[in-house]
């Protein structure tokens, strides 16, 4: 039997796995020997100090993961001490058992409120002291395991910031050769216009507009939508800008050499099949893109289009009538041979036409709807109304939609479109 502490006749091991070294602050040297020779036998690393100053500077130089401290001791008493030692840095969190003769309940709320995790009432049992040690080690072993736990999260955090860093400055390179596909955004051929506008919702996107014009009074342009999201849908309209280039006419596919001397633009269900056959040879691409394709013949305003799957391209006629042009027509890059028809409209000088992606009417609306096509119409005449002409047409439209669009969706798809004013020959 150890003196000053009463002995039980039970013994039950406990795991004392998370505890090595014991840190014992009292004043009384008798009570520090009696603490230490039982912390000892049960296998401690046991420091002592008589009062809260020596055990402070003691736990600078080496951190103790349990502190074993009197209440009331000369000097730093033991709240002072337990305050000022979780003021200390520390590698890892020590447990804390407060030793008196106090047992009112504020007593021990006070002690807890300055930080520590157990009570002790003297005169002390050895079995309690050692079940309390053994709490307070399982409660250790839990905190350190989550800390390792913590440490291996906030490593692999870094890591992924590291790697969305690199994929962000990836993203933004991507982007700046994405938007080098539509070098220009507004062109004029004699007395007509041609303004694009794209808004990817994220770095890059899969809408793609564009225009070329292979000689005088003759003028392609069309607007692209590519299934999906992200890089792939980007990478095809990287391809699809080659095919389409307005600075290459020998790899445009929408044009034909002739005598040796110039281009000539191909009807554009014509072209319609060579994209759609090209895209069907690739084995292995699963994406599919929505076109809308038109020729116009500026002497005569006779306007050529193929609608592949786009959404129906919306004339305003300088009369203030509209009309949606176009039959619907399959998507390119869905099936082999797929047919493709040709809509012949004429133009009159002053008639416009605009050409869009579906991120304009499938937007989600302040009221949960979609904008639909009648919603973008009445915003088209809205701004046709206050004779907004070209890039300004497009920017007052776009900023119409963001207005309208629901907060809480915001840009889900990307947003462009082609608008041609058509002034005559």
């Amino acid at each position: 039997m150890v003196p000053g502490i009463r002995q039980s006749e039970v013994r039950v091991e406990p795991d004392f796995g998370a505890i090595r070294k014991v840190l014992i602050v009292d004043d009384s040297r008798l009570q520090r020997r009696i603490l230490a020779a039982s912390l000892k036998k049960w296998g401690f690393e046991v420091l002592e100090a008589e009062n809260g100053e020596q055990a402070i500077a003691i736990c600078r130089l080496e951190q103790p993961d349990l502190v074993l401290s009197d209440w009331v001791m000369p000097g730093m008493g033991g709240l002072e001490f337990c305050k000022a030692f979780r003021e200390l840095e520390s590698r890892h969190y020590s447990y804390f058992i407060l030793l008196t003769a106090k047992s009112e309940k504020q007593e021990v709320a006070r002690g807890l409120d300055t930080g520590a995790d157990d009570f002790l009432i003297k005169p002390l049992e050895a079995d309690e002291l050692r079940a309390r040690i053994a709490a307070g080690a399982r409660i250790l072993l839990m905190q350190r395991e989550l800390s390792e736990k913590n440490q291996l999260i906030e490593a692999a955090l870094e890591e992924l910031r590291l790697a969305h860093d690199a994929i962000d400055k990836d993203l933004m390179q991507a982007r700046k050769i994405q938007e080098s596909l539509v070098p220009e955004l507004k062109a004029s051929f004699g007395a007509s216009k041609v303004s694009l506008l794209l808004k990817p919702c994220g770095h890059i996107g899969g809408d793609l507009v564009g225009m070329f014009s292979p000689g005088a009074n003759r003028l392609g342009f069309y607007s692209i939508d590519v299934s999906g999201h992200g890089i792939t849908s980007a990478m095809m309209t990287a391809r699809l800008g080659g095919y389409l280039s307005s600075k290459h006419f020998d790899q445009n596919v929408a044009m034909e050499q002739r005598f040796n001397s110039f281009y000539a633009l191909l009807p554009p269900e014509e072209v319609a099949k060579v994209l759609n056959s090209r895209l069907m040879a690739d084995t292995g691409i699963e994406e599919y893109f929505t076109m809308a394709y038109a020729t116009v013949d500026l002497r005569n305003g006779h306007l050529k289009m193929v609608q592949a799957g786009h959404p129906h391209p919306l004339l305003l006629r300088r009369d203030g009538s509209t009309e949606f042009l176009g039959d619907g027509g399959l998507p390119i890059g869905l099936l082999p041979d797929a047919p493709f028809q040709q809509t012949d409209v004429f133009l009159e000088p002053g008639d416009r036409l605009l050409l869009y992606s579906d991120g304009f009417t499938e937007c989600r609306l302040l009221n949960g709807s979609l904008l639909d096509e009648t919603g973008l119409q009445r915003m088209a005449l809205e701004c046709a109304a206050t004779l907004a002409e070209g890039s300004e047409f497009l920017d007052d439209l776009f900023w119409q939609l963001t207005q309208a669009m629901s907060p809480k969706g915001g840009m889900d798809d990307d947003v462009s479109a082609v608008f041609f004013e058509y002034n005559g020959p």
